[in-house]
């Protein structure tokens, strides 16, 4: 009985042991499964410009996608187009004075009436 008890704790303190090996860090610069291991992906990220080059046409496919939206009264106006940069002031531009809880906005050369409380397409007059 007591050789059985010692060959289970050597057993266990082995196996315990070698189970530390098995979670080491992995930041071994010498990867064979080709760059990139370290970001994550299993592949390599792209250069500063490549990126630069995506993010632009990214941009430019979204711009274009917006100015093909076509607005209609009634339509909730995208969060896109609700901040201060498309705000205009209606005397500056020449319109009507909006109402209580509306603003107008600029929007590929469209201005547009929202209603401030529920976001909707009040009147769109374009120029």
């Amino acid at each position: 009985m007591k050789k059985f008890f010692i060959i289970l704790v050597l057993g266990s303190t082995t196996l315990f042991s070698s189970l530390g090996t098995f979670a080491g860090p992995h930041d071994r610069d010498d990867d064979s499964r080709g760059g990139g291991w370290q970001n994550g992906r299993g592949f390599d990220r792209p250069d500063g410009e490549n990126r630069q080059r995506e993010r632009r046409m990214r941009e430019e496919r979204g711009v274009e996608r917006l100015k093909q939206h076509r607005w209609q009264e009634g339509y909730v106006m995208p969060q896109h187009y609700r901040g201060n940069g498309y705000k205009v002031d209606y005397k500056d531009s020449n319109l009507p004075r909006p109402g209580r809880n509306e603003q107008w906005y600029k929007i590929n050369n469209d201005y547009i009436l929202v209603n401030s409380d529920d976001n909707s397409i009040i009147r769109i007059m374009g120029f």
